[in-house]
C-alpha cells in the first residue's frame, strides 16, 4: 500500500497503514519546504515517532525542543502538545511511525493528489476528532513550558 498526497502544504506517502500492519502502526514518509510547521496538536490515542532521513526539523514536545538531522529520531508521547517545523534554507524528509495505527487513515480521507486543491476541512475536523487529535494553536504557537 502506498499512496502519495498533499496533506496541508506537505506532500506525504502512506507507506504502510492499518491494513499492512494489523492496525500496530501507520509508516508515512513527508515532504517539508522549507519554512513549513505543524499546527501545535497532539494526538491522545497514539505516539509518533519521527525519524529523519534527510535535511533538518525542529520538533517542540512538551518542554523539549530538539533541531534533528538525518540519521535521528524523537519519539512524542501520546497527549503531548507538539509542532514540527524546517527552518533551514533546504527542504527535509522524514518517515513517521504512528502507532497504533491512526494517522494514515485522516491522510487518506483529506489528502489531495493536487497540492493546489483545498482539502475538506470540515471532514478534517472530523476525522481528526474521530482517531483523537487536536489543535490547540496554528502554525508558529509552540507549546507551554
Amino acid at each position: 500500500m502506498t499512496q502519495s498526497l498533499w496533506l496541508l502544504g506537505t506532500r506525504v506517502r502512506i507507506v504502510a497503514d492499518r491494513t499492512t500492519t494489523g492496525g500496530r502502526y501507520d509508516l508515512v514518509e513527508g515532504y517539508f519546504s522549507p519554512g513549513m510547521q505543524t499546527p501545535l496538536h497532539r494526538h491522545t490515542r497514539y505516539s509518533e515517532e519521527l525519524y529523519v532521513v534527510e535535511g533538518e526539523f525542529t520538533v517542540w514536545a512538551g518542554e523539549r525542543k530538539a533541531v534533528l538531522t538525518a540519521g535521528e529520531s524523537f519519539y512524542i508521547a501520546p497527549s503531548t502538545p507538539h509542532t514540527i517545523g524546517v527552518f533551514s534554507d533546504r527542504a527535509a524528509r522524514g518517515l513517521v511511525v504512528a502507532s497504533p495505527s491512526s494517522f494514515a487513515r485522516l491522510i487518506a480521507a483529506v489528502g489531495t493528489v493536487n497540492e493546489s486543491d483545498t482539502p475538506d476541512m470540515a471532514l478534517f475536523e472530523q476525522i481528526s476528532a474521530e482517531i483523537g487529535d487536536e489543535f490547540l494553536g496554528p502554525p508558529g504557537t509552540l507549546p507551554s513550558t
